[in-house]
């Protein structure tokens, strides 16, 4: 099950998730173009392993496991997946 960055992400863009993803599966990161402009940071969900190592580094407990997430944020697992789609477009 992978882990989905929630609302408390937006605007906030912290980073410290993506320093410990042994993956790579969270953009996007500062040093890419789109940081700016992007809303929140993404996890891919067909990358991570669900290591659960992001959940703990998020300072707003943006990061919840497919099991976990609450139900009013479910529209949050189409949103990471959709960035990705988008990304992998352009």
């Amino acid at each position: 099950m992978p882990h989905y960055i929630t609302e408390a992400c937006i605007g906030e863009k912290d980073g410290s998730c993506v320093e410990v993803c042994p993956v790579d599966c969270i953009h996007p990161r500062k040093d890419e173009a789109d940081f700016e402009t992007a809303e929140m940071l993404y996890i891919d969900p067909d990358v991570c392993i669900d290591c659960g190592l992001c959940v703990d580094e998020c300072p707003v407990k943006a990061i919840f496991s497919e099991d976990d997430l609450p139900d009013e944020m479910e529209a949050f697992i189409e949103k990471n997946a959709a960035y990705f789609r988008t990304d992998a477009a352009t």
